[in-house]
């Protein structure tokens, strides 16, 4: 990295444009910057490390970069042009300032704004990269290769800070070198592995919990079987797994112990019992044989106390299945003897509702009168389709008389109409000939109309106006006065201040500074405000207060010159008669021309009842014509209805006889016909049904004396219905059944041979067999206890070994973790320097930069002094950071907080040149051809200083150049190319001084 030019704009303690031409003063190698204390020599590089990264170094930020020097109205401004990486760019930074209003009063703040531009040879022109402050600082970290505070540490030298890191302790030069190595990634390393360990702590911590817990859940469900007690340990104990799966192995192996016992005792148990159960069984079938043996002879002897019922039972049986051969015959005359009543009834009702005269008629004789009287009925059909003529015809008659009387209304009320229409006609026509000269009265209005209302409107305006022009009149004089007042105070006021612009002059007066007026340094009475003194905000608030008050003036004149404008116009529109007058004479135009519209307005209704009026007179005359026609042609078909009617009414007469109409005639013959045929059927239905009755009898009498009974009465007697016939003959099986399962029971061999023995004692057995039976159940309930527990107890021992295998890996990452963590940590026995590993890592680039530092202190100290670097512990502290220097004038290493302030001065600058060749070096050796050295010279004698000034002047080999910020007098001698800083009253201003 080479800069080329600097440029500052109110920037610091310069208030004007500052140019600074590193390019002339890097020609010699090396150059001075130098200038009284306060003058701006450090501002300089701020503005350097401002325009690359944005902000100064840490030390100054925080304040104000804004000169104090500068206008308001000249904006702060730092341009810097370097070359890095082989690309020549332009940096721009304004910071963000308040200007003042460009409009108004007061100031505005504007954004700070940067600007990056490259430099384009083959065009010789520079192109725009970026506008944006994040673009272009990634851009510029990108290309150096460093932060901000690894350029402040590395291109500008600070003496003092690299003095305080020789005498510093492990802890502060740890930081140091941390902020500039970036070792975050080693701390957070360091900071992983430990929450790695702590996550696998917990991790084991929990696993082990589980197993605990699985172990309480063992001693649970061991009971009182285990005599050993559980492991005192607690998670995260070592050999907490062993001795928990030890103490399973133990509980386990008791347990299959008493299982085994439990088992054999079921078994014996079980053996007993069986032999009690055989016991108990052969007594209970004894005592069932003989409860068997007695029960049946009980039975038999049941049986023989029924067996007559059983054989009367016997003959009922045989008497039913004898009079089953006359059930047919009995059936069958029930059945005729029902069909029989049926149809005498039926023939009692049907001649109940005939005629006496038909009492003692036969079949016969009734089914004669109802052929007789059908006859009748047919005759009649003819007379009811006359009836039915007779009534249309009477319908149609008086349809005609309601079409007369219509046709009458019709003719009367034309007549009527037609008789007033032409007096009508005549008033419609008067009507229309009246709205048309309405209407031509209303156009002739309406032209006249539109002048007189304008007229009007501009007389009333010019009244208006006139009123108007008069007071703007007043207005516009007394604005007039008002000006003058306004300006002959404002003169007063400008007179009373040049009176006294002496005292205000005076005020600025400085001891040795030139007067303005006449140029003398020395003021021996300088002219003192009196009481009134006018300043210049007084005259200038009287100024304002004359320029607003002649402004309302010319405002006022401008409005009056308009107003009267307007009434010139009013007046050539209006003329001059009175507005009064103008408006009677529009009044009464409007009620004239009101008037004819009214008379006009009914020219169309009058027009449309007229057309109306002949429409209706034709349809009328229509209509009248009609109804004579049609009178004229009913008169014919009047007469042959009536006609015909006298004839169908004669007939009917006959037809009906004493009946009110034909229809009720035939209603009657109707009921007569339907009477003697139903009459006639059931006499013939009673005589027949009473012939199979007489027939059933005779049948059934001799089905009887056939089946052995001596009448009809005794077969019926004998019979039996369905539901008794089944009770006697599952009374009869059941008698049958018991007799023959007595015979067998007593019969039985076994039963009888029971019988002999004495009486089973089956309660003294059963005790027996209970007892047995209790000590299996006890038996088995132990030995089921014990298979659970042996079950559990395995159960619970498989889930502890596969959670001691799942937490096998498990201690094993731990284990490495932490031994990893406590390493890095530096509390690990095997870290015996007790070194962190960000300790480490900076104390490995701090013996690099101890080595690159030694060949420069060498040959500053005469080749005495040589730094090293130290892995000792100081006191309690951590080991890593330790700095010495070897002496070889004593071949003893010392701290380098023995040296003294010279030796210490280019110590710390052999120190600060060996660190930025190692932060270049971790930058990708970007590289740095000009580079800044601050103070400290002062403390070097003369030989020293030569010494420290050649080892410089070596640094400007292949075109790298030094600049020395400094106010050691003699480097002015030493150094030619020279870049001065000269403070002022007005603010810093630089000079600058080449090689040549």
């Amino acid at each position: 990295m080479r800069l080329h030019r600097l440029r500052i704009t109110a920037f610091g303690p310069f208030g004007t444009e500052q140019e600074v031409d590193f390019d002339d003063l890097s020609a010699a190698g090396l150059f001075l910057l130098h200038g009284p204390t306060g003058a701006g020599k450090t501002s300089v590089l701020d503005a350097v490390c401002y325009a690359l990264y944005g902000s100064v170094p840490g030390a100054r930020q925080g304040g104000s970069l804004r000169s104090d020097h500068a206008t308001a109205a000249t904006r702060t401004e730092v341009t810097l042009e370097l070359t890095v990486a082989g690309r020549r760019l332009e940096l721009t930074r304004q910071p963000p300032w308040e200007r003042p209003k460009k409009r108004g009063t007061g100031t505005t703040t504007e954004k700070a704004q940067s600007w990056l531009r490259e430099y384009e040879a083959s065009t010789a022109s520079w192109k725009d990269l970026s506008r944006s402050h994040q673009e272009i600082g990634e851009e510029i970290t990108q290309l150096l290769g460093m932060s901000r505070e690894q350029f402040c540490q590395v291109v500008l030298l600070p003496q003092g800070d690299f003095a305080r890191f020789l005498r510093a302790d492990a802890e502060a030069r740890g930081k140091l070198l941390g902020r500039l190595f970036d070792t975050r990634r080693f701390a957070a390393v360091e900071q992983r592995l430990a929450e790695l360990r702590r996550a696998a702590e917990t991790q084991v911590r929990a696993g082990d919990a589980e197993l605990l817990a699985d172990a309480h859940r063992m001693q649970q469900a061991a009971g009182d079987i285990v005599e050993l007690p559980l492991p005192d340990l607690t998670p995260g104990d070592p050999g907490l797994a062993e001795s928990v799966l030890e103490w399973a192995a133990i509980a386990r192996s008791t347990a299959r112990e008493r299982f085994t016992v439990a088992h054999c005792a079921q078994t014996a148990a079980e053996s007993a019992q069986a032999a009690a159960d055989r016991v108990h069984e052969d007594v209970r079938e004894v005592a069932r044989l003989q409860r068997r043996f007695a029960e049946a002879r009980e039975r038999a002897a049941l049986l023989e106390e029924r067996s007559g019922a059983h054989r009367e039972a016997q003959a009922r049986m045989e008497r039913a299945r004898k009079a089953e051969a006359v059930a047919p015959a009995l059936g069958l005359r029930d059945a005729t003897e029902t069909e029989h009543r049926r149809a005498a009834d039926a023939e009692v009702r049907a001649r109940a509702l005939l005629p006496e005269t038909f009492a003692d008629a036969g079949a016969t004789g009734l089914a004669a009168a109802a052929r007789k009287v059908a006859e009748e009925l047919g005759g009649l059909e003819s007379a009811r389709r006359s009836e039915q003529r007779l009534a249309e015809l009477v319908d149609e008659r008086g349809a005609l008389d309601r079409q007369e009387r219509a046709d009458e209304d019709v003719l009367q009320e034309a007549e009527v109409w037609l008789s007033e229409w032409e007096t009508t006609r005549e008033g419609l026509k008067s009507r229309i000939e009246s709205a048309q000269e309405a209407a031509g009265r209303a156009e002739q209005l309406a032209v006249q109309r539109e002048p007189a209302q304008k007229r009007l409107s501009a007389a009333r305006m010019r009244d208006q106006l006139a009123d108007d022009t008069d007071g703007t009149q007043r207005q516009v004089l007394a604005s007039a006065e008002r000006a003058l007042q306004a300006r002959a105070h404002w003169l007063d006021v400008k007179e009373q201040r040049l009176n006294g612009i002496a005292a205000e002059l005076a005020a600025s007066l400085a001891d040795g500074e030139p007067c303005a007026v006449c140029g003398a340094t020395e003021h021996p009475a300088p002219a003192r405000k009196v009481e009134g003194h006018v300043d210049r905000e007084a005259e200038e608030r009287a100024l304002a207060a004359y320029q607003r008050a002649d402004k309302e003036r010319a405002e006022d004149e401008r409005r009056l010159g308009v107003v009267r404008e307007a009434l010139a116009a009013a007046t050539a529109e209006a003329g001059d008669t009175p507005t009064a007058r103008l408006a009677e004479q529009v009044e009464e135009l409007e009620s004239r021309y009101t008037e004819a519209r009214r008379g006009a307005s009914g020219l169309h209704l009058a027009n449309e009842e007229l057309r109306q009026g002949e429409q209706e007179r034709e349809r009328r005359a229509a209509a009248r014509q009609q109804a004579a026609v049609s009178v004229a042609s009913r008169v014919g078909r009047r007469e042959t209805l009536d006609r015909e009617r006298a004839s169908l009414e004669e007939e009917l007469a006959q037809a009906r006889g004493d009946a009110g109409s034909v229809s009720a005639r035939t209603a009657q013959l109707e009921r007569q016909v339907a009477l003697l045929t139903e009459a006639a059927d059931t006499a013939r239905t009673a005589a027949d049904t009473a012939q199979r009755l007489k027939d059933a009898d005779a049948r059934l009498a001799d089905a009887a004396f056939r089946a052995g009974f001596d009448t009809p009465r005794a077969a019926a007697a004998a019979l039996l219905d369905d539901a008794a016939h089944r009770e006697l003959q599952r009374r009869l099986d059941a008698w049958q059944q018991e007799e023959a399962a007595v015979r067998a029971v007593l019969a039985e061999a076994e039963t009888a041979a029971a019988a002999q023995h004495p009486p089973a004692d089956v309660e003294t057995a059963e005790r027996a067999a209970s007892v047995a039976d209790r000590r299996v159940r006890e038996a088995a309930s132990t030995r089921d206890a014990a298979a659970r527990r042996c079950a559990e107890l395995d159960r619970l021992t498989l889930r502890a070994v596969t959670s001691v295998r799942r937490l096998g890996p498990l201690r094993e990452e731990y284990d490495r973790v932490a031994r990893l963590a406590t390493l890095a940590a530096g509390t690990s026995a095997d870290n015996e320097r007790k070194m962190r590993l960000e300790s480490y890592v900076l104390a490995a680039r701090l013996e690099q930069v101890a080595a690159a530092a030694t060949s420069r202190l060498q040959r500053m100290s005469a080749g005495r002094y040589t730094l090293v670097h130290s892995d000792d512990r100081s006191g309690r502290g951590r080991s890593g950071l330790g700095l010495h220097v070897v002496d070889a004038w004593t071949g003893r290493e010392r701290d380098t907080a023995t040296l003294s302030g010279g030796e210490t001065f280019f110590a710390s600058l052999a120190l600060a040149l060996g660190l930025a060749d190692v932060v270049t070096d971790e930058a990708g050796g970007v590289r740095l051809d000009t580079l800044f050295i601050d103070e400290g010279f002062g403390s070097l004698d003369d030989q020293t200083l030569d010494e420290v000034l050649d080892v410089l002047d070596s640094l400007r080999e292949r075109d790298r150049s030094v600049g020395i910020v400094s106010h050691v007098a003699d480097l002015r001698r030493r150094i030619h190319a020279q870049l001065e800083i000269v403070k002022g009253r007005s603010g810093s201003v630089v000079r600058q001084r080449g090689a040549r």
